[in-house]
């Protein structure tokens, strides 16, 4: 029975291993999508942490008589490149709750490890157990936080890529309900026809307001972006004007004046991180780092706006 059990440890103990080789790779992909400093020097602490567990499970491998695999952090590495090169056709939300699924595996095995040590006797494997249990326990909480923040949103901790924020803009406006009569559309296109060539181009091909809306924002003109939310919300499609104004928004394309903070410019950095804090609304939140990251881009301020919605994600998702 205990030799029976010793084995299944060590093939447990190889298993989280390969998965805590993944992890280091994972963190270090993050590490270019921290949206703060803060956040990068956590990532990078993360990976490095991630470094010394490996070497502590390698030795309790050995130390009851197996021998770790040599390709085990090769493996790490090309799983966490193919997760990158998967993810990029994802909408953020799943990214990370692919690396909450990751964590929690670790979570898990980790507490069946520490059962195992238990029964053989191993306070060495014991203490290890516990140890990976708060890494990963605290890793969960983390990614929990991100994940609320970002479906209060934003600012999360991690900034989305390029092809994530498409992936999910595209998502979120062909899920928006679409109202909009044949008569409304032929008044929008007229006063589309106004604004620069490049929307007058996009509206010319597109019927549909969910089509209309989704090349529009894939124009990437300030002046497109304000004149199609200013057309569609007074044709009467709200739900399409709302959305064009949160992607105006979250890309800081707004005027100071539509700002919740009055005359924000005015404002110096301690006087920005005080109003930040007075906001309850995680929309506002995300509206003011977008605009600070878009113009004055100080640290401080977005920093300050991080911590504030961490916060409230964390009394969200129920994380004391």
């Amino acid at each position: 029975m205990t030799s029976t059990t010793t084995a299944t440890l060590i093939t447990q103990l190889r298993t989280v291993l390969d998965l805590t080789n993944t992890e280091i790779q994972v963190a270090e992909t993050r590490i270019a999508q921290a949206r703060t400093e803060a956040v990068r020097r956590e990532l990078t602490e993360n990976a490095e942490n991630g470094r010394q567990r490996a070497e502590a499970i390698e030795r309790a491998i050995r130390e009851l008589g197996g021998v770790p695999e040599v390709i085990g952090p090769f493996l790490g590495r090309l799983s966490a490149v193919l997760k990158a090169m998967a993810e990029q056709a994802q909408p953020f939300d799943e990214a990370l709750l692919g690396d909450l699924a990751l964590e929690h595996q670790l979570l898990d095995r980790a507490r069946y490890i520490k059962a195992l040590a238990t029964v053989v006797k191993e306070p060495g494997v014991v203490g290890l157990a516990d140890r990976l249990i708060t890494a990963h326990s605290a890793t969960v909480d983390w990614l929990t936080t991100v994940l609320a923040e970002d479906a209060l949103g934003g600012p999360a901790a991690l900034r989305r890529t390029p092809f994530q924020a498409a992936a999910g803009t595209t998502i979120r406006l062909l899920n928006v309900p679409v109202t909009w009569s044949a008569r409304g559309i032929d008044r929008a296109l007229d006063t589309a026809r106004t604004t620069p060539p490049l929307l007058s181009a996009l509206l010319s091909r597109g019927a549909h307001a969910g089509d209309v809306a989704v090349k529009t924002l894939s124009a990437s003109r300030d002046a497109a972006l304000e004149t199609a939310e200013s057309v569609t919300r007074r044709e009467g499609a709200r739900g399409v004007a709302d959305a064009i104004h949160s992607a105006r928004a979250a890309g800081g394309v707004v005027d100071s004046g539509e700002l919740p903070i009055d005359d924000y410019d005015d404002l110096n950095v301690s006087q920005a991180v005080a109003a930040v804090k007075e906001l309850t609304d995680p929309a506002d939140v995300r509206t003011i780092v977008a605009y600070e990251e878009a113009h004055k881009n100080r640290h401080g301020v977005v920093s300050a706006a991080q911590t504030h919605l961490a916060s409230i994600a964390q009394e969200v998702a129920g994380i004391s």
